[in-house]
C-alpha cells in the first residue's frame, strides 16, 4: 500500500545560504523531500533553491523598527501556515507556534548574557519573547537540540521535562572530500599560497575569528614554534574576520611569516580541508560547530575547546582533544604537539574519518523522518 503523503512546514528565515542553520536545513529537508511519502513546503524571507521538490513561500520580514524583525517573522509566518493545512509545523527559528523546535542556538537571554557579555536591548527582549511563546505553547512537542551542551544550557533555562528533548547531531556530506585525490590538493593549494610540501599545516575555519578563538590558536602557534624550532609550522586561515587586528597580533607574537589568510573559500573549500594536517577550533561557544565534523570526514584529527557541541563526537586521545581550558596555552600546544608525529597523525586522521562517517546527511535525515513518524502517529 502506498502511504499517505504528509505535508510538513518547515520554517527558517534564511534557506541556503551562508550559515550552520541555514545549511543544515537545506540538506534535510532535500533528503525529506526526496521520500516518496513526504510533502515539504519551505516558509522563508530568503533563499536559495537546490531541489525541484521543494515548494517554498516568501514570509516577509518588517526591518525597522530592528525589534520587529523576529516578531515580524514570526507572525507573518505563522499566519500564513495557518491558511494551509499541514500535518507537521518544523521550525529552526523563533516563530508563535510550531510542533517541532531544532535549536540551532541556545535561549537568547543566555546568548547575550553569558556568550556576549552584553545587557539586552528593546530588540533582544521581543526576541526572547517570541522565543518564550513558542517553547510554552501546548503544540510544541518536541525540542531537537544540535548537541549535549545545546540540551543542557536550554533545560537549565526552561522548566521542561527532559523527555521532549532530544539530541540530534548535524550531518556532513562525506563524498564532497572522498572524491578528491588529497595529494593533487596538497599540491594545488600549497602551491597557490606558498606552503612547502613538508610544512605541518593547522587549518581553522571559520566566519567569526573572535567567537572561534583565532587568538588562543595564534597564542599556541607561537608557543609551538618556541618548542620545536625545527618544524615549519604553518597556520592556514579559512574564512573572514578582522584580518588586519589579527595580523598584528601575529606579528606581534613572533608568527607573521608562519600565519596565511586565505579569505572566503567556499568553492574550494574541501581542498583546504585535505591540504592540511590537522584542525583547531578554540571557540569561546559553539553550539555544535560543522566545520570540525567536516574537518573529521577530511581525515584530519581535531583539537578543540570544551566550549563547542562538537566535543560529542570526539572521543580523547582517539580522532582528536578536547582542551577544557580554552586559554591553557601549554595544554593546547602540547596536544597539537602530539600531532606533530606522522603516525600518530595518520592513526588518529583514520579514526576521526570513520566517525564522521557515522554523521551523514542521509542517517541525519532517516532521525528526522522516524521523529516526523512519531509524532504523527
Amino acid at each position: 500500500m502506498t502511504p499517505k503523503l504528509r505535508r510538513i512546514s518547515v520554517v527558517i528565515p534564511k534557506y541556503g545560504l551562508i550559515g550552520g542553520a541555514e545549511s543544515f536545513v537545506a540538506e534535510l529537508t532535500q533528503r525529506i523531500a526526496a521520500r516518496p511519502d513526504f510533502e515539504v513546503h519551505i516558509f522563508a524571507n530568503k533563499w536559495v533553491a537546490n531541489s525541484d521538490c521543494l515548494f517554498f513561500h516568501k514570509v516577509p520580514v518588517l526591518t525597522f523598527p530592528r525589534f520587529m524583525q523576529t516578531v515580524s517573522f514570526a507572525l507573518f509566518a505563522n499566519k500564513k501556515m495557518a491558511k494551509m493545512n499541514f500535518h507537521l509545523i518544523h521550525t529552526h527559528d523563533r516563530i508563535f507556534e510550531a510542533d517541532i523546535y531544532t535549536m540551532h542556538g541556545v535561549p537568547h537571554s543566555f546568548w547575550i548574557h553569558t556568550v556576549r557579555k552584553k545587557r539586552m536591548s528593546f530588540h533582544d527582549y521581543a526576541t526572547q519573547w517570541v522565543e518564550e511563546n513558542l517553547i510554552r505553547s501546548v503544540r510544541c512537542k518536541k525540542f531537537l537540540s544540535v548537541s549535549q551542551l545545546t540540551k543542557e544550557i536550554f533545560l537549565d533555562t526552561y522548566d521542561i521535562s527532559p523527555e521532549r528533548v532530544q539530541v540530534v547531531h548535524p550531518g556532513v556530506d562525506a563524498k564532497r572530500f572522498h572524491c578528491l585525490d588529497r595529494e593533487q590538493c596538497r599540491r594545488e593549494i600549497r602551491s597557490i599560497w606558498r606552503i612547502e610540501p613538508s610544512d605541518l599545516v593547522i587549518l581553522f575555519v571559520s566566519m567569526n575569528f573572535d567567537i572561534k578563538g583565532l587568538d588562543m590558536l595564534m597564542a599556541t602557534v607561537a608557543k609551538m614554534k618556541s618548542n620545536n624550532p625545527e618544524r615549519k609550522i604553518k597556520l592556514l586561515i579559512v574564512g573572514k574576520g578582522e584580518e588586519k587586528k589579527y595580523g598584528w597580533t601575529a606579528k606581534n607574537l613572533g608568527i607573521g611569516n608562519n600565519v596565511i589568510f586565505a579569505g572566503v573559500q567556499k568553492e574550494k573549500l574541501e581542498r583546504f580541508y585535505l591540504a592540511s594536517d590537522m584542525f583547531s577550533i578554540l571557540s569561546k561557544f559553539d553550539t555544535f560547530g560543522i566545520t570540525i565534523l567536516e574537518a573529521m570526514a577530511a581525515s584530519l584529527p581535531v583539537v578543540v575547546s570544551g566550549n563547542v557541541g562538537a566535543k560529542d563526537i570526539v572521543t580523547h586521545g582517539v580522532n582528536g582533544f578536547v582542551i577544557e581550558n580554552r586559554t591553557d596555552i601549554d595544554a593546547i600546544s602540547q596536544k597539537l604537539s602530539i600531532l606533530l608525529d606522522k603516525e600518530t597523525r595518520m592513526r588518529m586522521g583514520s579514526a576521526a574519518r570513520e566517525t564522521a562517517l557515522e554523521h551523514t546527511w542521509e542517517a541525519v535525515a532517516e532521525k528526522y523522518a522516524r521523529i516526523y513518524d512519531e509524532l504523527l502517529g
